[in-house]
């Protein structure tokens, strides 16, 4: 398209931070320690996951890159960057994370296909932008809408990226009209990242942000957008990101059977301790994240120093000096909750986190229960083994 471009190998690959855990090359797909990970409430770009199914797009002439809005509308129409900046623009803290977090533990159960994955592939960020809502009301959509007049029911996002999996085509996906023209959905097309212009890795010069979803939907390096009758048919929304029970493998698959993921379930994770740990006996703190999607709020982070037997309640906060409270106006309810609780620990044990969302959805405990052979959605409950001065387990 005019103005950007993706290319046909990697030569032309942004820098990275060096402490980031690189889980494949080329495309680059890579991850920040699970400690500096929650170091802050807000993640820094450079520490945010990289996930990338091609070359990264190399933009040439931002004068001329526009997004085409086409499909079962009165009036298809382009827009241009300045078109986008001159609307209202929102700042949603939202918290993204891979379908496929924690999916080289799921791994260990039986053997799933996809990038390994530790437990980081997540960051929460402050995304500046367009709603996507008052988008579609510049080509007469009102807000609020689940069906265009001429049967167009979903919003098309189609990228730059040239991905492999669809034949050298665009990397697309697709949400509900109802939900992209619902302002408290809070979709935007975004152009800023914690207050700065999106880099490369993350979309520039414009992306969606689907808040509360898996992170497959927020599509980087926008070309286009289709309102569309059915579902996109691409492949990430048709043949990949489902959730299939562990019963199925690759031999009896069938994947129409399956709707697309969307809403990622509760879960949380300790960051504060490796999966295997020595430490010195005595009081440790143990801290981490817990996230749910569709908007609702973490009710309550449950930690137990005995392999599940006992649990005590963690603390939970997001910004400084704010108490939380799930779905509260005050707290950010697309974003992750950070975690901690102290406790003496003075042998050999397993340390374990659940969590329990404003629904009252809670992990479950045990992964192969949730096995599947894509290794998404591992929402299992987070395990640590602690090993106490020179003790051997």
């Amino acid at each position: 398209m005019p103005g950007i471009t993706g290319p046909s190998d990697y030569s032309q690959e942004p820098p990275r931070h060096p402490c980031l855990q690189i889980n494949a090359k080329e495309p680059f797909n890579a991850e920040p320690p699970r400690s500096a990970l929650v170091s802050s409430y807000v993640t820094p770009v450079d520490l945010f996951y990289k996930r990338n199914h091609g070359p990264i797009p190399v933009v040439d002439d931002m004068e001329r890159y526009c997004v085409d809005i086409t499909g079962l509308i009165e009036s298809p129409k382009k827009m241009y960057m300045r078109d986008i900046r001159m609307l209202p623009k929102y700042n949603v803290t939202a918290t993204l994370q891979c379908a496929g977090n924690r999916r080289t533990a799921m791994s260990k159960t039986r053997k799933v296909r996809g990038v390994g994955w530790d437990v980081s592939a997540l960051g929460n960020a402050v995304w500046g932008g367009a709603k996507l809502a008052d988008v579609l009301q510049l080509i007469g959509i009102p807000n609020l809408t689940s069906s265009t007049q001429s049967g167009g029911k979903h919003v098309e996002f189609v990228s730059i990226d040239k991905c492999k999996e669809e034949n050298g085509g665009p990397y697309k996906a697709s949400i509900p009209l109802s939900q992209a023209t619902n302002p408290e959905a809070d979709v935007l097309l975004a152009y800023e990242m914690n207050g700065e212009p999106l880099n490369r890795d993350h979309g520039y010069p414009l992306r969606v942000i689907v808040p509360g979803v898996i992170g497959a939907r927020s599509v980087k390096w926008l070309d286009s957008i289709n309102i569309i009758a059915e579902e996109c048919q691409g492949f990430f929304m048709q043949k990949d990101y489902k959730m299939f029970p562990p019963s199925v493998d690759w031999d009896n698959i069938n994947w129409s059977t399956r709707k697309p993921q969307m809403d990622f379930p509760v879960q949380s994770v300790i960051c504060s301790l490796e999966d295997v740990q020595s430490i010195k006996p005595g009081k440790v703190t143990v801290s981490g994240y817990a996230v749910s999607g569709g908007g609702r709020g973490i009710e309550r982070v449950d930690v137990s120093i005995d392999g599940g037997r006992t649990w005590v309640e963690a603390s939970r906060f997001q910004k400084t000096g704010i108490p939380y409270v799930a779905d509260d106006i005050s707290s950010d309810k697309w974003a992750w909750v950070l975690f901690e609780v102290t406790v003496d620990i003075p042998h050999n044990t397993e340390i374990v986190a659940k969590a329990v969302d404003s629904a009252a959805n809670v992990q479950p405990e045990n992964v192969r229960d949730i096995w599947n052979l894509r290794g998404i959605l591992n929402t299992s409950w987070h395990r640590v083994h602690v090993r106490v001065g020179h003790s051997n387990m």
